[in-house]
């Protein structure tokens, strides 16, 4: 199953050497012609017999015959939860850095957009083009959004003072409130889910563009769909998409870990929930803006 999230959609998915979601075992065990290893790409096939298959279980190289299987393979190199607290940790740290220095060195507007182009290129790098997670590019991406989102939460303080403070709290409340919802299984992350939702973020991105461009071609806020009332329905809508794309980024995270990936897809990880992250705040500002327009 794909996730509505550019990078995840392509570094989890089943079928494709990285896990996906509702994977389930082969039927049958290796004596009836099944694949014992089937559920987990990543699993090695242990020969209880492989350091040498004349040792015998005396000699400590067969099965342990206390429990009746042999040992569990090693997990060493595989993707924990630490590694994705870590690299999100780092990820969101250069974010904020960032975003303190386009606020407190008054960087123009115009540059701030620059510098969201400029990560825009580089997130469609790491996540469309590039095979491996590259940290330099994971963490330019980070810093150039961040100082988009410094220069743009400045602009916004100008006309609704305090709404970055608002929209960062809301931010926060909006991802613990998720996590809560997706460890107590309020929301279940299943096929039918993660279509909804990518239909609905496709939807959301496509009446953007429009708007966008009826505003550069006519002026003004192009179809009003950022302000009044219709803009508090849009940014409403735009805030729940965010959350429920972070809710499959957390079962993309929580099938890697247990599916085994590589420890340096934790950098993915990172990236796709910095990336839910950053268009919740988006979201979440437009919306404090409009509700404290006089």
């Amino acid at each position: 199953m794909r996730s509505s999230n550019p990078v995840f959609s392509r570094r989890f998915r089943g079928n494709n050497g990285y896990a996906g979601f509702n994977a389930a075992p082969q039927a049958g065990t290796a004596a009836q012609g099944g694949n014992p290893y089937a559920s987990n790409p990543y699993a090695q096939p242990t020969n209880p017999y492989a350091t040498d298959p004349r040792q015998t279980a005396v000699q400590g190289g067969g099965p342990d015959l206390q429990q009746g299987y042999p040992q569990a393979p090693a997990t060493t190199g595989r993707m924990t939860m630490d590694d994705v607290v870590m690299r999100t940790g780092m990820t969101l740290g250069t974010v904020i850095l960032a975003a303190a220095a386009g606020w407190g060195l008054n960087v123009p507007v115009g540059l701030g957009y620059g510098a969201a182009f400029v990560a825009m290129l580089l997130g469609l790098a790491q996540s469309m083009f590039l095979r491996k997670p590259v940290p330099a590019v994971i963490l330019a991406y980070a810093a150039f959004e961040g100082l988009f989102l410094g220069v743009v939460s400045k602009a916004f303080n100008h006309y609704a003072q305090g709404a970055p403070v608002q929209a960062v709290l809301g931010t926060m409340l909006v991802s613990v409130g998720v996590l809560i919802a997706y460890k107590t299984r309020l929301i279940r992350v299943d096929r039918r889910f993660v279509r909804f939702v990518t239909a609905a973020l496709i939807g959301f991105v496509l009446l953007m563009m429009v708007n966008l461009l009826f505003a550069v071609i006519g002026g003004g806020d192009g179809l009003g769909l950022r302000t009044g009332w219709l803009g508090i329905l849009v940014g409403v809508a735009g805030v729940l998409i965010g959350a429920a794309v972070l809710a499959i980024d957390f079962k993309q995270v929580e099938d890697g870990i247990q599916y085994g990936a590589p420890r340096e897809e934790s950098w993915f990880a990172a990236f796709g929930l910095t990336v839910s992250l950053v268009w919740i705040y988006i979201q979440m500002l437009q919306l404090v803006g409009i509700l404290n327009e006089d």
